[in-house]
């Protein structure tokens, strides 16, 4: 098996046996990167490569000397474009961030560069995060590891590309509405949006109401989504909600009995969301490898109106991101460098009050009291990942589903909403693929706080589905 075909916990045990070298590591990611990239742009302000070599001699030298930095010792790592890299470019996928070159870490790079691993670069994002299309002005579009003329979906399209297609060992994300976990199901890999607060995310303009986003893991197996994850959590003071229960996800994966578990199939919630076909049943092949574990996989009713749900969310979500983009807009030449959906976004919050806010948050209240209630009844939920196929990559929405007008440009993604919303932790897992080759994921959610149960549970439906997870992507460069 060649380097970057390694899982991240093997190649981060040979690199710590010295069996490769760091450098070796590097040239072989390197090397990758230039065959396959241009065809995808997945990774952005990639970094000089005789300076990272460097960085990977110094690697080198410190296993020498017997000292390690810790599990991602000497491992390339491109960071999302939205978060904070000192002396490279955090565009956000902005024109107006395109020179931005930060001059300290965020929280998670920083958590990250101390575990050992080395930045390279950026991965492409869509403008200021928003839509799960992985499209800007700066860098243009990301195509889909399966088909170049597909969506990688987003925001975090570019990590799942150069996950999939091995410019990466391991991926950070971010996920507000999805923007985690609908790209790994689109690029047949997995990712985590763990429990609210259990990755804090730092420097913040707020620190107590912009909960709904969190970065979070992704990798090409459970053990590597697990890995990061221990490394990307951990309380920090300056983010005050943030956990701090001393959870650690470096233990054993394996071992959990799945006899019995009770497993919730949402579906599409009893036809409210709309599903291009072929969505349902592919997720309910990988429900049946659940059930061939155990897992006691039964029909659930969301039981609260989704219409209620999807009102309240707007609000929160209109509040929060018109917040993010109101600062470039004190600045009224902006105006035409920033895209219409963040506009949008802004002009929809405009006269929005705090007594509408309020009230918004007292109905999510509510759906979270709901949502602990249907976990007296099963110990897992779980939803289609996404309710479209990868679409056409010059699209910027998909505006129907089945012939049904979508009313915003983010209502397509309604499915991800729910886990975002109480908070909850939700791993998106390979179910299978379409006709056509495209792939397709299921979310899987699990109890307040139960990211460690919830990996346990993905680990065990991996052993069951490798003949999806080994599935390579058809582009011929990639595998050069």
């Amino acid at each position: 098996m060649s380097i970057v075909e390694l899982p991240a916990h093997s190649l981060s045990c040979a690199i710590h046996a010295r069996e490769i070298s760091c450098r070796d590591v590097m040239q072989a990611y390197l090397r990758r990167i230039d065959v396959v990239n241009p065809r995808h742009q997945a990774i952005v302000s990639l970094q000089d490569g005789d300076l990272l070599l460097r960085q990977a001699d110094e690697r080198d030298a410190q296993l020498a000397r017997g000292e390690s930095m810790g599990w991602m010792h000497g491992m390339p790592q491109a960071i999302k474009d939205l978060c904070n890299t000192a002396g490279i470019p955090t565009t956000l996928g902005s024109p107006l961030m395109r020179n931005f070159v930060p001059q300290e870490d965020g929280l998670m790079v920083q958590r990250m560069k101390a575990a050992g691993c080395i930045v390279i670069g950026k991965t492409n994002t869509s403008e200021f995060g928003l839509g799960s299309h992985t499209f800007n002005e700066v860098f243009g579009v990301t195509r889909n590891a399966y088909d170049i003329s597909r969506s990688a979906g987003g925001s975090s399209g570019g990590a799942a590309v150069a996950l999939a297609l091995r410019m990466l060992p391991v991926a950070d994300g971010s996920d507000f509405m999805g923007s985690l976990r609908n790209p790994a199901g689109w690029n047949n890999v997995f990712g985590l949006r763990p429990s609210q607060g259990r990755v804090p995310m730092w420097p913040a303009q707020d620190a107590w109401v912009s909960q709904l986003g969190t970065e979070g893991p992704m990798g090409r197996t459970v053990q590597d989504v697990a890995r990061l994850l221990d490394v990307q959590a951990g309380f920090d003071q300056r983010a005050p909600l943030s956990i701090a229960d001393g959870a650690r996800f470096t233990g054993a994966l394996g071992g959990f009995d799945c006899k019995g578990v009770r497993i919730g199939w949402l579906g599409d919630l009893s036809g409210h969301l709309n599903m291009e076909p072929g969505i349902l049943g592919v997720c309910e092949q990988g429900l049946h490898r659940l059930e061939v574990l155990g897992c006691a996989v039964e029909p659930a009713q969301l039981g609260m109106p989704p219409e209620r749900i999807w009102r309240a969310w707007l609000v929160w979500r209109r509040a929060l991101v018109a917040a993010r983009i109101a600062p470039f807009l004190l600045n009224p030449k902006n105006r035409s460098l920033i895209k219409a959906e963040a506009l949008w976004e802004h002009e929809e919050a405009r006269n929005l009050s705090g007594t509408e806010f309020l009230s918004a948050s007292v109905q999510r209240t509510a759906f979270y009291q709901h949502m602990l209630s249907l976990f007296k009844e099963h110990d897992f939920l779980a939803l289609p990942v996404a309710q479209v196929w990868p679409f056409d990559v010059d699209q910027r929405w998909p505006g129907y589903i089945n012939g049904v007008e979508m009313d915003t440009y983010h209502r397509w993604m309604e499915v991800t909403i729910y886990a975002t919303f109480a908070g909850l932790p939700c791993i998106s897992v390979p179910v299978g693929f379409d006709a056509r080759g495209l792939p397709m994921g299921l979310q899987l959610i699990g109890k307040p706080h139960g990211d460690w149960e919830l990996l346990q549970l993905a680990y065990a439906y991996e052993q069951t589905a490798q003949e999806v997870l080994q599935r390579p992507p058809p582009v011929a460069s990639a595998w050069r």
